[in-house]
């Protein structure tokens, strides 16, 4: 893969760190930027990394404790977009017969994405979600 950007969060008290990913707002502007070093594509491809961006930086806020570490990296034909967080709980998805708030999410990202996986460590966990993007 060509490119990397990552940014990690902030350590606990008495440790050194960088500035945490806070948003999925903050998520979507960092996939932004480094999309425009790629020149154009579709407009579905884009709106498909932003929304598969923001679920699963969502989902590790709401289930995974929050972000630990965030990445966008470029292949030739793909954008995968990394997001960590401190839960060693894998993602699921669960159907339901009723319909209430939330829960879909996950299955969003695994329908838009080509690939998705999940890297399990002692600390959480990180998903890996790839986006097939023409260039």
């Amino acid at each position: 893969m060509n490119s990397r950007s990552e940014t990690r969060s902030r350590a606990p008290a008495g440790r050194t760190g960088t500035s945490p990913l806070l948003t999925p707002a903050q998520a979507r502007q960092l996939v932004r930027h480094t999309l425009t070093a790629l020149g154009p594509l579709r407009a579905s491809q884009v709106d498909d990394l932003l929304l598969v961006t923001s679920e699963l930086v969502t989902n590790a806020h709401r289930h995974g404790g929050g972000v630990t570490s965030f990445g966008v990296a470029v292949g030739p034909d793909r954008v995968t977009v990394s997001v960590a967080d401190s839960s060693g709980e894998p993602p699921r998805h669960e159907p339901r017969e009723e319909l209430w708030s939330g829960g879909f999410g996950w299955p969003i990202v695994l329908r838009l994405c080509r690939e998705v996986t999940v890297d399990a460590r002692p600390d959480g966990k990180t998903v890996h979600a790839a986006v097939t993007v023409d260039r």
